[in-house]
């Protein structure tokens, strides 16, 4: 999301020359090939990822380039994604007042739990124009994959590596539960009992540290070690 969109634009170069290679010598990482659910459930309600139509978050972080603004929000539409119904989130992010990036994820979850992140239609700006869709991709087309973005038990999997995205070349990041039962204090208040990940584009390098907290969702975001952080200063609900 925030941070996601400044590195993309700051690494673009680099992401580049990677998927140069990644399409020569194959992905980066173990082959993917993952057992993709049977069966889905119609509607994306896990507590560390809840995706209520018309809810929206706000974010802001103060970084390098400026003042960041990501907003968020849960669309009424869906969209059909290799026959599974998915959840449509919009992610715009603005750096001081202009928009750097506009983005529609598709989400869904299977029937244990488990939230799967099945594409997205992203385009990055500069001066009021589309200069970049690098990052696009779906399920089902040029042989993209899905990837958990959480999992229906965060405890059960710390420490464990997934990817989160997977096109050859073009998406694929990472995740990690590094812990849960955390507690995390940001603008919009203090929180409890929340998981903590670590995420990271396997075609570039950095990496963050995110914080999912029980039916609100993500809350913050900070590179690794310090540096540019994001947080959440507001909720609305439908």
């Amino acid at each position: 999301m925030t941070l996601r969109a400044l590195i993309r634009v700051r690494g673009f170069a680099l992401a580049t020359f990677a998927a140069a290679i990644a399409c020569d010598n194959g992905p980066t990482g173990p082959a993917y090939d993952p057992v993709l659910p049977t069966a889905w459930s119609p509607a994306v309600t896990n507590p560390y990822f809840p995706l209520v139509p018309g809810t929206q978050w706000r974010y802001e972080g103060q970084i390098s380039e400026g003042q960041e603004l990501t907003v968020v929000e849960v669309l009424t539409d869906t969209r059909l994604i290799n026959g599974v119904t998915a959840s449509v989130v919009r992610d715009r992010v603005y750096l001081n007042g202009t928009l750097i990036e506009d983005t529609f994820d598709w989400f869904a979850q299977d029937d244990e739990g488990n939230v799967w992140y099945l594409g997205e239609d992203t385009k990055e700006y500069e001066n009021g124009q589309v200069v970049s869709t690098e990052g696009s991709w779906e399920w089902g087309k040029d042989g993209a994959l899905p990837g958990i973005v959480m999992w229906a038990d965060p405890s059960a999997h710390v420490g464990e590596a997934y990817r989160q995205e997977f096109l050859a070349g073009t998406a694929e990041d990472w995740g990690q539960v590094v812990a849960v039962g955390q507690s995390v204090t940001v603008t919009f208040g203090a929180f409890s009992a929340c998981v903590k990940t670590e995420e990271w584009n396997g075609l570039e390098s950095g990496r963050e540290n995110k914080y999912y907290c029980p039916q609100v969702g993500l809350v913050a975001e900070e590179n690794k070690g310090g540096g540019d952080r994001s947080q959440l200063v507001a909720v609305s609900t439908p």
